[in-house]
């Protein structure tokens, strides 16, 4: 195969979209939260992983939340992959790691990136349906079931597991 044939065939694979998040908590278990300025409910820190520029889901959640909240953490362990199909833009992986449980200091250091965000909260799991979208939700209380109960990392498909449930 030549380079033209290679990058012909590159140029014509599917496209997705990858994204990163922390789950970052307090003490008493409520979730972070941030509040973006270009659309409506809540997310938590994180964004696009520039795979372009050969970053990793893990580097590119640790960046976004330096980025957004002024929080240089290392993520933990993964918690969940959620393929979540798309309809106006290409299907997109996301992958929710750890950020742990944050002292009152830490949230007491949040700076938060203006040009992205509003604001930021701590959200008890019942009231997380009020704030987040729904797959999102979904994802969000996956990873708070496997921190709970020890198990493996949570494959779910537009925020609902598939696969085998603690294997």
């Amino acid at each position: 195969m030549t380079t033209q044939d290679y990058a012909t065939y590159i140029a014509g694979l599917p496209r997705v979209l990858v994204g990163a998040a922390a789950l970052f908590r307090a003490a008493d278990d409520r979730v972070l939260l941030v509040e973006p300025n270009y659309r409506e409910g809540w997310v938590l820190p994180g964004g696009t992983v520039e795979s372009d520029d050969g970053e990793t889901p893990r580097q590119g959640a640790r960046r976004e939340t330096v980025e957004e909240i002024g929080l240089d953490v290392e993520p933990g362990r993964l918690l969940a992959v959620d393929w979540v199909p798309g309809t106006t833009r290409p299907p997109l992986v996301a992958y929710l790691y750890d950020g742990g449980v944050l002292a009152d200091s830490d949230f007491e250091s949040i700076r938060l990136q203006e040009e992205e965000l509003l604001s930021w909260r701590l959200v008890a799991r019942e009231e997380l349906t009020r704030y987040l979208p729904d797959a999102l939700c979904r994802r969000v209380l996956a990873a708070l079931d496997v921190l709970a109960d020890g198990s493996g990392t949570a494959e779910l498909e537009n925020g609902h597991r598939v696969g085998a449930v603690g294997a």
